[in-house]
């Protein structure tokens, strides 16, 4: 059975809206004023290539699709070969290589993907499907780059109405020289 991973990048008051600046935020690409240095890039990488499967949701989806089949290097070869699912009623003919769509019974059509795969699920961005599935038994493990910034409002990674989660932190590290941390929490069922 698969391993479905959640990796997201958060402020410290739990922002993940828009690190990247592809949006209309008004602190859009917020991530770029830190340095992760080589240990979080290598983080970000590694991360990549042990996975399987990428999983995304609607937004995050198109935001890659239009960005990474152009890219070269190692990152670009992995995203761009692997296996992709995006969850979406609307999309019906996606473009970017190796991508099937989920729609309809999203979350019985997830747990037979986990059933299937036998390496890591892996889910960036894509915040309304995560938060669907932070109110599920579908996540096994969270992964979070955490920035030392207080982005006051915007889009939190764990949204009201959400279940406690009982975690177990793993993993814990500074990369960078920003103060960047690397927090790896497993489901404690």
């Amino acid at each position: 059975m698969g391993k479905l991973v959640v990796t997201e990048f958060v402020s410290v008051d739990g922002v993940f809206e828009d690190p990247g600046g592809a949006e209309d935020y008004e602190h859009g690409g917020w991530t770029f004023e830190y340095d992760r240095g080589e240990e979080g890039n290598k983080f970000k990488l590694d991360e990549l290539m042990e996975a399987e499967v990428q999983l995304f949701g609607r937004v995050t989806y198109d935001g890659f699709a239009a960005a990474w089949p152009s890219r070269e290097g190692d990152f670009a070869e992995k995203i761009n070969r692997a296996p992709k699912y995006v969850v979406s009623n609307t999309l019906k003919d996606p473009k970017w290589q190796n991508t099937t769509v989920i729609a309809g019974d999203v979350l019985g059509a997830i747990a037979e993907l986990k059933e299937q795969t036998h390496g890591a699920i892996l889910v960036a961005g894509s915040g309304t499907l995560v938060g669907t599935l932070l109110g599920t038994d579908l996540v096994d493990e969270l992964r979070l780059m955490v920035f030392p910034t207080v982005l006051g409002r915007g889009k939190r990674l764990f949204p009201d109405g959400i279940d406690r989660l009982k975690l177990r932190l793993t993993e814990s590290r500074q990369v960078g020289s920003d103060g960047v941390q690397v927090q790896v929490y497993q489901r404690a069922d």
